[in-house]
């Protein structure tokens, strides 16, 4: 697992990963509304998540924040006609308002995850996930059907793109991968992003017991991997999706 992570904990990573979308803004607000945006949307072909939030930032005049914070109803017609799957210009302009309501009051997307937050619970995060998806449709318009688009534990999800996206925004080292721009949440208190590639490969790999796959079974992967490193478990995302390439494709 640890020379996994070495061969694919590296710059080279980034290039055709959906983490090459926040990874291009150097504000880390515009990194965090374009990570956002970028996470929910990935399913399907890596390629296509890129191409779609590439098409989302041009949109918005590739200044995310400014564009959310400062853009009369007009502006946001520059959204109407965008869509990515069932991701449609009802779910973006609802996050819109949901982001430009947030940043009114708080400097950081990180708030979002840590209004109650206790530094000493490794599992910290799972509850922080909960309160997200709770706080993020308590506005009295939310749109029901947009709440597909944001998973919490409460269903039993894997939350498997909220937990990519605190990879990217959380995890700091010397490769030059993970952003790190998030200071409150320990890389400790991460849990390991759950795909039906990185279920498959866990279990070959006999990490995984349970049976199904849901929010248990992250859970159940996430503490095998804090076992061999309880300060930085989320690195092993990238042993288990770079093996699982490999095994796929032959090749990284």
């Amino acid at each position: 697992m640890d020379r996994s992570v070495q061969r694919y904990n590296v710059p080279q990573f980034v290039e055709n990963d959906p983490l090459s979308i926040p990874a291009s803004f150097s504000e880390k607000k515009d990194q965090e509304i374009s990570g956002f945006f970028t996470a929910v949307m990935t399913w399907g072909l890596r390629k296509t998540v890129i191409n779609k939030s590439k098409e989302l930032m041009s949109r918005m005049d590739n200044a995310p924040y400014h564009f959310i914070m400062q853009a009369e109803e007009s502006d946001l017609k520059a959204l109407e006609g965008f869509k990515h799957r069932t991701f449609q210009p009802t779910d973006v302009l609802y996050f819109v308002h949901f982001l430009k309501e947030h940043y009114s009051r708080y400097e950081s997307l990180e708030a979002a995850f840590t209004l109650e937050w206790n530094a000493e619970d490794v599992n910290a995060l799972e509850k922080g996930l909960i309160n997200f998806h709770n706080y993020m449709f308590s506005l009295e318009f939310a749109p029901h059907r947009t709440k597909k688009h944001v998973a919490t534990p409460a269903r039993r999800s894997t939350c498997k793109r909220l937990n990519m996206m605190m990879r990217w925004f959380v995890r700091r080292d010397d490769r030059g991968v993970d952003l790190g721009i998030w200071r409150k949440i320990k890389p400790s208190q991460l849990f390991i992003p759950l795909d039906v590639h990185v279920d498959r490969i866990a279990r070959d790999l006999g990490i995984i017991k349970r049976k199904s796959t849901d929010w248990e079974t992250v859970k159940e992967l996430t503490e095998y991997c804090r076992k061999l490193d309880p300060v930085d478990p989320g690195k092993y995302d990238f042993a288990l999706f770079g093996y699982g390439l490999e095994k796929k494709y032959g090749y990284f």
